[in-house]
Order: structure tokens, then sequence, then C-alpha cells
């Protein structure tokens, strides 16, 4: 069940959602029927293809020393947008969220993280098949003062035309959605606690 306004409200209330900072009231830009806006971060981790002369790279994901975070730290430009940065055509890039987002799994709430109808009518995607946010999301019960973690968004362009992205965007939307049933244990994951300063995992 996909929760209302009213019940996304009241679970922050409740803390079986944290979103910091705080999206406010009702009343606030960032809120849709079933929906809360989140906005872009200033980092960002643009993937760049061999040059010409660089040996041919392969990936290959069932390898047991694959890690996503590894090859984007090694592959990947450091970019800020807080002055824009322009993604053309066919460009893939990593971005975080301003807000960190924390689901207690006994809270017993999940979510999903999905695009704006205005940026991706120009071709602008923030996903690519992963949009699924667990319970137990950003959440360590040992650590009552952690606030939870940014989303990292796989940002794509598919149009024809070149897309400014500057920091505070309000780039894509978290649907939240009711779990039946308690899970047996919170999303314990490879990406469970992530952000831009966390280093990569040791493993799966």
């Amino acid at each position: 069940m996909i929760l209302s306004d009213r019940e996304i409200a009241t679970a922050l209330e409740r803390g079986q959602v944290r979103i910091t900072p705080s999206p406010g009231d009702l009343s606030a830009d960032a809120w849709s029927s079933t929906a809360l806006d989140l906005r872009l971060d200033a980092r960002l981790q643009v993937w760049r293809p061999p040059g010409p002369t660089a040996p041919r790279l392969v990936v290959d994901p069932c390898d047991v020393d694959f890690s996503a975070t590894e090859l984007a730290s090694s592959h990947a430009a450091e970019e800020d947008c807080t002055d824009g940065f322009e993604v053309e055509p066919g460009m893939f890039l990593l971005g975080w969220t301003v807000e960190k987002l924390q689901l207690p799994h006994a809270a017993r709430i999940a979510a999903r993280v999905e695009g704006k109808s205005s940026l991706a009518r120009i071709g602008l995607g923030v996903h690519v098949t992963a949009p699924t946010i667990h319970a137990g999301f950003g959440f360590r019960p040992e650590d009552p003062d952690f606030v939870g973690n940014p989303i990292q968004l796989e940002i794509w362009n598919a149009g024809p035309l070149t897309v400014r992205l500057v920091r505070g965007l309000r780039i894509c939307q978290v649907i939240f959605e009711e779990v039946s049933g308690v899970p047996s244990r919170g999303y314990q994951g490879v990406f469970s606690i992530q952000g831009p300063d966390v280093p990569p995992p040791d493993s799966r």
C-alpha cells in the first residue's frame, strides 16, 4: 500500500520515517499527494569512457572482487554542481540527495525513488532499474543519533538536449509503501550505510 501525504507526515511524527533536513509541513512545496520531492546535492561522479589508447576494460559483476563503488572511485571524475554542471546527451553520472533517509525496519515501511515528470520529458533519468529502498535503510539501532543516508542517484541523459544540473534542484521523488509484516532483520546489503564520504565496502 502506498502511503498518502497525511500518512507520510504521521510516520515522520512517530519516527517511523526520518528525513533530514525536514521536508516541512504539508503546505511545503516538497509534498505531493503520495510522494516527497528530494533535492540534488553538489557532489557528482561522472563516468568517463576510456580514451582511444586506453586498454579495454571489461567489468565482471560475478567476480568476487567486483565493487561498483570502487569502480566509480577509479573511473569516474569528481564534479561539483554548486554553480551548475552540464549533462550532455548520453552522459551517465552518480549523484546524491541533499536529504538523508532512515527507515527503521520495525516500522514496516519501505520506499522507492522515482524521477520527476518534468525532467523525464526532456530525457533525464535518476535511476537505472534500481529504485528500491528497503526497510531498514539508513538505520543503526546502536546509534540513536545517526540520521540516515542520502540516496545515491544514477543520473543519465537519454534526450537530445544538454541539461544543466544545479545543487538544490528537485530532481526526484520518494514514495513510501507499507510492508506486510515486520522483516526478520533490516536491510543489510552493501549499500545499507552509504554516502559520498563513506569508504567503499569490502565485499558485496
